[in-house]
């Protein structure tokens, strides 16, 4: 229910913390707002839109006194874009917020008060660290066209991006060329409304340890115009560009995957290293964002994971393969499980590429994988876990509780779920710890944290 601007409705209260959801919190009279804007130390004048027995909902109207953590954003679309949220907070605030936020969760969702949380690991870079961006088109009501981001809280709207601060200045280079080129040509642009028109997103991949990048232009059906101009003058102006691809999505669901794909230049996928293992990563593979941090939160993973060379580690949600295959050198065997066929190709051909003889990956589901094959689960001693942001699907979950493993380790990039399924383990035998919070999105709401979890005697 979205209420009037009646008078007992519009308050004044002070940021007095941020929830890990990225929602600001205020007070009421004594009771917990949550408001869509704010950080620490502001005070604000807000609307109540929505109340609830335990809590409000508001939107900030003004922002009437600045805290003082608050800095100046460096991006200059960053008053409009949805992709950064916290250029305006002191980098070392962001790294506390976050090590709060899982503190938090623990307590209030898993009610776990005890365990360990430390300090957030904070990235080397603040800025330019993306490993992967998707940009978007879309048309323009004077007739011409945007690509770029989202604006704020408008999914439907696409900025014109002219430099994007978490990526490489060689992307944004080549994200303005992409839009001189699609004017120039009158290549028409899809309407993210009408469904109607052609060229979709753009998606840029880059190897951050190999210098190579992968460009992703997802189209509707139909060949792109000038392809064979575009290819020359791509990698003619860019050598860094290693393969070009071109993916159709005709269905109206906005994402920039496509049902086939067709490569235009180069092999069709990039190497990226990490941990000293090659990778091979395409334009619709899973691999971490962040690469640098990547390798400091396997490194914490591993650590806590204790390996010996008798242990057979189960990786769930494997992906591509990356955490099993690094790890593989440290155990005897390693089992991969993910859902995507894509995904374990990849993974096989990554393992065939590094060498690794002692991993085998399966596809299908975690939770059916486990219940329909347990014979493949007998020898293991352990398990590194990283679902996607809502968890373990609770009935992969309890299965892998039944297998009474020595130790789990758990990657999560969603504190709230991190919590409920630490409950579920904690429950079930098991004891945390401590947890590690890595800063693998710097300037974002989000956060990644490792934690182990060891069988009670």
């Amino acid at each position: 229910m979205v209420a009037h601007k009646d008078s007992d409705l519009i308050i004044d209260t002070e940021i007095i913390d941020l929830a890990y959801d990225g929602r600001a919190v205020g007070t009421r009279d004594g009771k917990i707002v949550f408001l869509d804007a704010g950080l620490p130390g502001d005070r604000v004048r807000a609307e109540i839109i929505k109340r609830k027995a335990a809590y409000d909902l508001g939107r900030v109207l003004e922002i009437t006194e600045l805290g003082r953590d608050r800095i100046p954003a460096r991006c200059r679309h960053y008053a409009i874009c949805g992709g950064c949220s916290r250029q305006d907070l002191a980098y070392d605030r962001q790294l506390y917020y976050k090590r709060k936020q899982v503190v938090d969760c623990m307590k209030h969702i898993g009610k776990i008060a005890d365990v360990t949380v430390d300090e957030t690991i904070g990235a080397p870079q603040e800025f330019f660290y993306r490993n992967k961006m998707e940009f978007s088109f879309n048309t323009s009501p004077d007739g011409g066209f945007t690509l770029g981001l989202h604006r704020r809280r408008r999914f439907n709207e696409i900025f014109d991006v002219e430099e994007c601060l978490l990526q490489s200045e060689l992307s944004n280079r080549i994200v303005n060329y992409f839009r001189e080129f699609i004017a120039a040509r009158g290549i028409k642009v899809y309407n993210v409304d009408n469904h109607h028109g052609y060229v979709r997103f753009l998606m840029i991949r880059q190897a951050k340890n190999a210098e190579e990048m992968l460009i992703n232009l997802v189209t509707t059906e139909g060949a792109m115009p000038d392809q064979e101009r575009l290819v020359a003058e791509l990698t003619g102006k860019f050598p860094q560009i290693k393969t070009i691809v071109h993916n159709i999505n005709s269905k109206k669901a906005n994402i920039a995957r496509g049902e086939k794909e067709t490569v235009l230049y180069g092999k069709g996928y990039i190497e990226e290293k990490l941990l000293d293992r090659r990778f091979r990563i395409y334009a619709n593979s899973f691999f971490q964002t962040n690469t640098v941090q990547t390798g400091v939160l396997y490194g914490r993973a591993f650590e806590m994971f204790k390996p010996d060379d008798n242990d057979v580690m189960i990786d769930l949600y494997c992906g591509s393969g990356a955490i099993g295959i690094c790890a593989a050198k440290l155990v005897r065997r390693v089992i991969g499980i993910e859902i995507e066929a894509a995904a374990t190709a990849a993974a096989t051909a990554n393992a065939r590429d590094n060498g690794i003889d002692n991993i085998a990956f399966h596809t299908g589901s975690v939770d059916k994988i486990m219940y329909h094959h347990p014979e493949i689960f007998e020898a293991a001693t352990g398990a590194i876990v990283d679902p996607p942001r809502a968890g373990m699907n609770p009935k992969a979950l309890e299965r892998l509780a039944a297998l009474n493993l020595e130790k789990i380790v758990y990657i999560s990039c969603n504190p709230a779920t991190l919590a409920r399924d630490a409950r579920r383990l904690l429950d079930r035998g098991y004891r945390m710890e401590k947890i590690v919070p890595v800063d693998m999105f710097p300037q974002t709401t989000h956060i990644e944290a490792v934690t182990g979890f060891y069988k009670c005697n």
